[in-house]
């Protein structure tokens, strides 16, 4: 389970989401899939049920769907955007 690091603040808008990390001053712009994605994350749902739900709603293969997904968590992990909840 992940959450926001406490030093980013996150806003959500008519296309997706932006996070601003406050320590760093560096914005990060999510498109409305990206939004979801996180918000899904942030709400406790497995990884695994997140990429299901990607694949059926944009008919891509499940495989791929779960690389999109784990890629998006990795950078807003290398990011410092996310971290492990606690």
């Amino acid at each position: 389970m992940l959450r926001l690091h406490p030093d980013v603040a996150h806003t959500e808008t008519d296309d997706g989401a932006v996070l601003l990390h406050q320590h760093t001053g560096r914005y990060w712009q999510l498109n409305a899939t990206g939004a979801g994605i996180l918000n899904a994350v942030l709400d406790g749902r497995d990884v695994d049920r997140i990429a299901a739900d990607l694949a059926d709603r944009h008919a891509i293969e499940p495989e791929r769907a779960r690389r999109d997904v784990t890629g998006l968590l990795d950078s807003l992990r290398t990011a410092g955007l996310v971290e492990p909840a606690s």
